[in-house]
Formats: C-alpha cells, sequence, structure tokens
C-alpha cells in the first residue's frame, strides 16, 4: 500500500481563507496527505474569538433560557466569510440553520455543551472538504464513545479502517476533529484541544505512515517562547519525552494523542502551516543510541501553583507502612498528587493549588495528623511553587547533569541565583524536576536554557 499521512491542522491554521489557502497548498504538495482532520477556526488576531468560544457562549445563553441568535450570527459569519472568499459553492444556510436549531433544543433540555461546542469542526470541515474536493466523513460516523463518555477506542479503530478507504490512491478524506458519538447518536467531545486526539485515533486506524500536526509554531520548541524568546524547536524527540514534557506545561500536542500513535509506532510530526518548509519536530518510538543529539537535554517545561505539604516524625524511614497510611488520607480526601520527594525523617507531597482549593488543604492536614498521631508543628506547607521539568533522554548516561543544573540556578539572575525547594528525578532518569519559587520562575527557565542551549550553540 501507498503510504498514507494523516494530517491534522489546528484552528489557527483555518482561522481564515488566506489559512485555509496555505493548507490547500500543503496537501496538494504530497500525495500521500490524503486523510485531514481540520479543528474549528481559531483567532485572526490576538483581540478576536475562536469559533469554539462563541459556541460555548451560544450554549450558556439558551441553557440560562436567553436569546443566543446575535451570537451565533458571529460564528455564521466566520464560515460565510471563508466560503464566500474561497469562492465555495457550498449552501451553509441549511447547515447553519440546523446547527443554530439543535444548540436550542439540546440547551433548553438540560443537554451538555458538547453538542454545541463541535459544530465549529462539524462545518470547519465541510467547507474543507469543498476547498478539496475531498469526502466529508462526518466524526459522529467514525470516532466512538460509551453512554457515559468514555472513548471507545476498539470500535474507532475498526469504524475508521472500514469507512477510510486508504488503498485507493486518488481519495482524499476530510473527518472533523474533537467530537464523535456515543452508541445512541449523541455528540461527544474530547477534551479542550481534542482534534489532535482525533487526528492520532484515525492515523491509528488506517495505518498511517506518518500523523502530521500542523500548527502555529515550527515545531515544538525547547522551552515557551513568552519566557525565552527566540527558543530553537527540538528537531527529534521520542514519545517519551513528550509525554513527560507535555505532563509538565508543553502543551502544543495534546497529552492524550501520544498513545494512539505510540502504541502502533507510528511517528508524529508537529509542523508550522506558516512555514511548512521548516522541517518541524519529528516524534518517534526511539533512537540510536550511539546518534549524536543537538543539546544535551531535549526541552524544559513547567507549570505554577503548587504547595508542598511537608511531614515530619523521627525513625519515619523505619516506620513500615507510613507512606501507605500517607496515600490512603489523600485517597480519602480525594487528592492527587504530584511528586512525593523524601527523606530519613521527612516526606513531602507536591499538590496543585486548584486541588487544595475551598479547604480541603486544611482538611488533609487535620487527617494526616490524626492518622499519623503528628503534632500541629509536624506537618506544614509552603504555597508558591512552580515545578520545572528538564527533560533529555541522554540526561541518566552523562555524568554531572545534576550538577550542571543546580549551578545554573545557582547563578541565575547575574550571580543571585535562584533557591531550590524541591528537587525530584523520576525513576525513568528521563527528566530533573526541581521546585522554585513562582517569582523565580522565569529566571529559572531562562537560566537553564541559558546554560544548556546557549552556550552550547
Amino acid at each position: 500500500m501507498n503510504p498514507v499521512a494523516v494530517s491534522k491542522f489546528g484552528g489557527t491554521s483555518l482561522a481564515d481563507a488566506a489559512q485555509f489557502r496555505k493548507v490547500r497548498d500543503i496537501l496538494l504538495v504530497d500525495a500521500a496527505r490524503r486523510v485531514v482532520v481540520p479543528s474549528a477556526p481559531g483567532r485572526r488576531s490576538p483581540d478576536d474569538e475562536k469559533v469554539t468560544d462563541l459556541l460555548y457562549r451560544c450554549h450558556a445563553l439558551a441553557a440560562a433560557g436567553e436569546d443566543f441568535a446575535g451570537v451565533f450570527a458571529e460564528v455564521g459569519e466566520r464560515f460565510r466569510a471563508i466560503a464566500g472568499e474561497l469562492g465555495l459553492s457550498l449552501d451553509l444556510k441549511p447547515v447553519l440553520a440546523e446547527a443554530e436549531h439543535q444548540i436550542g433544543l439540546v440547551a433548553i433540555d438540560g443537554g451538555s455543551a458538547e453538542y454545541a461546542a463541535s459544530r465549529g469542526e462539524a462545518i470547519n470541515g465541510r467547507l474543507l472538504a469543498e476547498l478539496l474536493g475531498a469526502e466529508y466523513v462526518d466524526a459522529v460516523d467514525v470516532i466512538r464513545f460509551d453512554n457515559e463518555g468514555r472513548f471507545d477506542a476498539a470500535a474507532t479503530y475498526a469504524l475508521v479502517a472500514e469507512r477510510l478507504d486508504v488503498t485507493d490512491a486518488g481519495k482524499r478524506y476530510v473527518v472533523p476533529g474533537f467530537y464523535g458519538a456515543d452508541s445512541e447518536g449523541g455528540v461527544r467531545t474530547f477534551s479542550r484541544g481534542g482534534s489532535d486526539v482525533t487526528g492520532a485515533v484515525v492515523a491509528r486506524g488506517v495505518s498511517a505512515s506518518v500523523y502530521e500536526n500542523w500548527t502555529d509554531v515550527p515545531g515544538l520548541l525547547i522551552t515557551d517562547p513568552r519566557v525565552v524568546p527566540g527558543a530553537f524547536a527540538i528537531e527529534v524527540m521520542t514519545y517519551r519525552e513528550l509525554r513527560e514534557l507535555s505532563y509538565s506545561g508543553a502543551t502544543v500536542l495534546h497529552e492524550d494523542a501520544v498513545f494512539p500513535v505510540r502504541e502502533a509506532g507510528i511517528p508524529v510530526v508537529i509542523k508550522s502551516t506558516n512555514e511548512p518548509a521548516e522541517p518541524g519536530t519529528r516524534i518517534v518510538a526511539g533512537h540510536d543510541p550511539d546518534a549524536a543529539a543537538s543539546y544535551e537535554i531535549t526541552g524544559i517545561a513547567g507549570r505554577k501553583d503548587f504547595t508542598v505539604i511537608t511531614l515530619e516524625k523521627a525513625m519515619m524511614n523505619s516506620e513500615v507502612g507510613f507512606g501507605a497510611r500517607v496515600l490512603r488520607v489523600l485517597a480519602e480526601v480525594g487528592i492527587s498528587f504530584e511528586h512525593m520527594p523524601s527523606g530519613i525523617d521527612t516526606l513531602s507531597v507536591v499538590v496543585a493549588d486548584e486541588a487544595l482549593a475551598d479547604g480541603r488543604l486544611e482538611a488533609v492536614e487535620a487527617r494526616l495528623r490524626e492518622e499519623l498521631g503528628l503534632s500541629a508543628d509536624e506537618v506544614s506547607h509552603d504555597s508558591d511553587l512552580a515545578l520545572i521539568a528538564t527533560v533529555g533522554r541522554g540526561m541518566s548516561r552523562r555524568p554531572g547533569m545534576a550538577a550542571k543544573l543546580f549551578g545554573a540556578l545557582a547563578a541565575a539572575d547575574g550571580g543571585r541565583g535562584v533557591n531550590i525547594r524541591v528537587i525530584d528525578q523520576g525513576s525513568s532518569e528521563l527528566n530533573i524536576i526541581v521546585g522554585v519559587a513562582t517569582a523565580d520562575y522565569e529566571k529559572a527557565v531562562r537560566a537553564i536554557y541559558d546554560t544548556f542551549v546557549t552556550q552550547a550553540s
């Protein structure tokens, strides 16, 4: 069978007619790009509104019994402008009328916002199929959820393989991203950014040779360009590295999009619609261990707003089941933790602030004191924490990586340094995580980047 590429295009790639033309040119230049997954139109400018956000507003207004016609008119105008500028013959009037009618019905019946949210992808997919002369395949026909809203991978792969005949090199398909249907035909959606997941599962379903994810950046960057302007793109990385970076805050690719293609060994390429000649970032199952890497690290990612809860107890290390009791308390209170660094007589639990809202921090501390027999002084917390993960496949094989990282932070901010409040290295040895004060987050990231990337260039 000829190679097949599944190409997903994000909202900025399809924000207006000019972007549609770029997408068309990208697809037509490579005959392997025969399955296309579009998102809803994104922002055309920084002060613009995404179509999906407008649709959520429509649902919210209808659910409150208020008139949403004015907001929906903005949605319709976005699509009519694209169709008009491209000279498409698709009659949008009945498509838009049906969407507006159904949004009103779903909201009145107390339904979820999933139908409304999905219409951006559904209508954009019709426009793109018309422009390409491709076959439009509604995602409700191939992307399956169960009636509780959980994605049904086995059913989806079978439906995709049956419906999309990729053995015919002359056919091209457009499958809108983000949504599907349950067994009763109700529209279900992935979480925001879920078109990435649709692209991945469609790639798995057709046994694609590559999954292309087209966005507004020339690949996955080594770190956040808002923190380090001009940050370089990562050339090649593994699925495991991507997973670590996504979990730690990198957001170019939806983290759930990794699993379908990883299981099937399908490489992913992240590229820019605006700079298609750039090589982008290639994500693969594994590297040649002897191959030279551009830098000692692959990427730097981080998140803010964490709290570290610290427990102190003499001879803690010899008390069998101490850690298990801590975890049981967290489970009882309904709190998941991020990291659990420990010492001989101390154990710390790092938790996202949002999990500790509404008095839950006080509740978990009280339960820990009760369960573990600790005094008020032996259970404490320290908030205003940011976590930074430095990720790289070769970190475990290079002596001195931790020393170099800590030295970079000690020398940061013109020698004033950044204090490290938490240190944790994953068992995979793919990363080293440090916790710093939130106010020090940006200067810490810049110091790590300068040491491992700028000085190595």
